[in-house]
C-alpha cells in the first residue's frame, strides 16, 4: 500500500519538468530527453538544469542531432553546468548510441555498458523510460528511506540498506512513476531541513517521524575540509577588441574547455603569462569544485604579440565559459 499512496499523491503533485510524461499519461517518456536529463541533475539541482535541457533539445532535438555535433559547441553549450566530463561522457555517450541506430538499451545492463552511464543513471533511464521495476537511488531516496525506517547508521555506510529498503518499496506496477514521486517527495517535502511532515503522504508510516528524529536523518559521516589552492588567470586583450582563450586538455578538470590561461593550481603555483605584457593584478576570485577551495589571482594586459599558447578570440563572451573562468573574465574585463 505504501506505492499505492504515493503513487496517488504524485497524481495530485507531480513536478511538470520539460523532460517528464505527466502521469497516467498514454505516452512514455523519450529515452533520450531521461538520459539527457539525468546526467544534466548528476550534482546539480532541477532549478539550473531547466534551461540548459530546453537549450540542448531545441538545438539538438535528438540523439543523432547531438552525435553529429562538434565538440567545442556542446562543450560550450554545457558551460556554467560544471562537472565538465559529463559533458564529454555525453558525447562520447551520443554518439555510440547514435552509431547502434539511435536506440538506448532497454534494459540495465544494456546501459551500464554506455559510456558516463553508471548504476543510479541506468537504473532512472530503465525505470523512468522504459517502466522496468529498477531501483533507482539518489540523494533524495536515500533521505527519505532513512526517515521513512528510521535508518541511523551514517551515510556512506547506510548506502547498501538504504537501497534494499528501496528495492522493496519499488513497485511492478507504474514503477516509472513511483520512482519519480518518491525523488518529487524528497525534493518538496522531506527536504533535507524543516520536513513538512504534517503533509507527507507516508506520514503515518514513518518511522522517524515517530521517533522525532525525521530533520536530522539520514547521518552522515564529519567531512573532511577541502584544502584550498592558488593560482593566476590572465585575461588578455588585443587593440581590436579580442581575447586571449585557449582550450584546456582534454583529460582532467574543466578538459576540452574553452579557458582563461592560467598558472597551476597549488599551493605555490609558478607564474606562467601566455605572452609578454605589462600583466596588472586586478583582484582575486574565488570557486569552490568538488574536492578543493580555488583562489585566482585575475592579471590582466593589453598586447599585440603572438601568444605562446591559446589564440585570439573575437567578441569572446564569459557565458561560454566554464563558471570560475567566467568570474575571473568578468572581473578582468571591468578593471580594463
Amino acid at each position: 500500500m505504501d506505492a499505492v499512496t504515493l503513487l496517488n499523491w504524485y497524481d495530485a503533485h507531480a513536478r511538470a519538468m520539460p523532460w517528464r510524461v505527466p502521469p497516467r499519461s498514454n505516452h512514455r517518456a523519450d529515452p533520450y530527453f531521461v538520459w539527457l536529463s539525468e546526467v544534466m541533475l548528476q550534482q546539480t539541482t532541477v532549478a539550473a538544469v531547466k534551461d540548459y535541457f530546453v537549450k540542448f533539445t531545441t538545438r539538438w532535438p535528438s540523439v543523432h542531432d547531438l552525435a553529429a555535433a562538434a565538440d567545442e559547441d556542446v562543450m560550450a553549450a554545457w558551460a556554467g553546468l560544471g562537472y565538465y566530463a559529463r559533458a564529454r561522457n555525453l558525447l562520447k555517450c551520443a554518439r555510440v548510441v547514435a552509431d547502434a541506430g539511435g536506440t538506448f538499451p532497454d534494459t540495465e545492463e544494456g546501459l551500464l555498458t554506455l559510456p558516463g552511464i553508471g548504476p543510479y543513471t541506468a537504473a532512472a533511464i530503465a525505470s523512468i523510460a522504459f517502466d522496468l521495476p529498477a531501483v533507482v537511488l539518489d540523494g533524495n531516496v536515500e533521505r527519505v528511506m532513512a526517515r521513512r525506517h528510521a535508518v541511523l547508521d551514517p551515510l556512506p555506510d547506510s548506502k547498501e540498506t538504504l537501497r534494499a529498503l528501496a528495492a522493496r518499496h519499488t513497485p511492478t506496477i507504474r514503477p516509472g512513476d513511483y520512482a519519480q514521486a518518491v525523488m518529487d517527495l524528497g525534493a518538496t517535502i522531506c527536504t533535507p531541513r524543516n520536513p513538512a511532515c504534517g503533509i507527507c503522504p507516508w506520514m503515518s508510516e514513518c518511522e522517524g517521524r515517530m521517533a522525532g528524529l525525521a530533520a536530522e536523518l539520514p547521518r552522515k559521516r564529519p567531512k573532511k575540509a577541502k584544502p584550498t589552492r592558488l593560482g593566476t588567470a590572465y585575461l588578455a586583450r588585443h587593440p581590436n577588441g579580442a581575447t586571449l582563450l585557449e582550450t584546456r586538455p582534454p583529460k582532467g578538470l574543466l578538459g576540452g574547455m574553452l579557458a582563461l590561461p592560467t598558472t597551476d593550481w597549488s599551493d605555490a603555483p609558478v607564474a606562467a603569462p601566455p605572452l609578454d605584457a605589462d600583466w596588472q593584478i586586478v583582484g582575486e576570485v574565488r570557486h569552490t569544485f568538488t574536492h578543493f577551495h580555488l583562489i585566482l589571482t585575475v592579471a590582466t594586459a593589453t598586447a599585440t604579440s603572438i601568444p605562446e599558447r591559446g589564440g585570439w578570440v573575437e567578441n569572446a563572451d564569459p557565458n561560454d565559459l566554464p563558471t570560475v573562468f567566467a568570474k575571473a573574465f568578468r572581473l578582468g574585463a571591468s578593471a580594463m
